[in-house]
């Protein structure tokens, strides 16, 4: 029998997980073992060996110490599986934002008589929630072993929202159901709700692919963690001017940087280029999402 090479920390965090590593070998196809295997099989977060991070930094100068909360270490503690254990890759892109922000200018006056605030999240979860319809893939689940691929018959989209006691994701249901007044009041609500930590149980969980937005905030780029169990993530970044050229005459465009990140289990490059191509469009004629 060939001899399965795995580390002492690995071998003893199958035993503590109760997994077999032979036969996990076996099923893999495989003679070394890592922590991830062992979690992606048992459901568990990896550990590995970190005891090198175990460091007094006291003796290097004065520090202070600060507890996390049980919230953020259990969001901790998922988002070290995740990037653990997903292959992730990010495809970076820009849509042309001119036509939404023309569009949320001769919607102001309506959106004040409805007081709802038009915001350009709105129009990006009504471009993902269609993105998703017309690429059902990235609407789908992996399961625990990498066996069996669920296909969802619903559309759910997430937003991720940056509280005091952490990072909230409330859920915007059946999503591709729903006008841009609706959407746009939703995500002010759940914003709201989480902020002031009355986010219920049915609002949150179960979302088809989730948006992170720093817009309002900087940056250019990012790569955001995918949410497992979803399989892809939408980041968006501040609108910037870029110089489009039109023949020979260069013209200022504003573009919103967006950063896809997929789990390359699921999706290839090619169809994370695909799906963005066809976001973008939505993105740069926002009537194609008012049909």
């Amino acid at each position: 029998m060939t001899e399965i090479i795995a580390s002492p920390s690995t071998r003893r965090m199958a035993r503590d997980q109760n997994v077999d590593i032979d036969n996990l070998a076996r099923k893999l196809g495989r003679t070394t073992i890592g922590p991830e295997d062992i979690a992606a099989k048992s459901g568990a977060a990896p550990t590995g060996d970190i005891g090198y991070w175990d460091v007094d930094h006291s003796q290097y100068g004065p520090v202070t110490e600060e507890p996390m909360s049980r919230f953020a270490q259990v969001a901790a503690r998922n988002m070290a599986a995740a990037q653990s254990l997903i292959p992730a890759v990010t495809h970076h892109d820009r849509a042309d934002i001119r036509a939404v922000e023309r569009l949320r200018s001769s919607l102001r006056s309506q959106a004040d008589a409805r007081g709802v605030k038009l915001t350009a999240l709105a129009f990006h979860v009504a471009a993902l929630a269609r993105g998703l319809r017309k690429f059902p893939r990235f609407n789908t689940s992996l399961s625990p072993d990498g066996q069996t691929l669920v296909l969802k018959g619903y559309i759910h989209i997430g937003i991720a929202v940056d509280t005091p006691h952490g990072l909230m994701v409330p859920v915007i249901r059946d999503a591709d159901h729903k006008g841009l007044w609706q959407i746009a009041a939703e995500i002010a609500d759940l914003a709201a709700r989480a902020q002031a930590r009355k986010v219920t149980p049915d609002q949150m969980g179960g979302a088809s692919m989730t948006i992170t937005n720093l817009g309002g905030i900087g940056g250019t780029a990012f790569t955001p963690i995918v949410n497992p169990p979803e399989v892809a993530i939408l980041g968006i970044t501040r609108t910037e001017t870029v110089t489009v050229w039109d023949g020979e005459t260069p013209r200022p465009v504003p573009m919103v940087p967006l950063d896809l990140s997929y789990d390359h289990r699921v999706i290839n490059g090619a169809d994370a280029a695909r799906f963005m191509a066809h976001y973008c469009s939505l993105i740069g004629d926002p009537r194609n999402m008012l049909i």
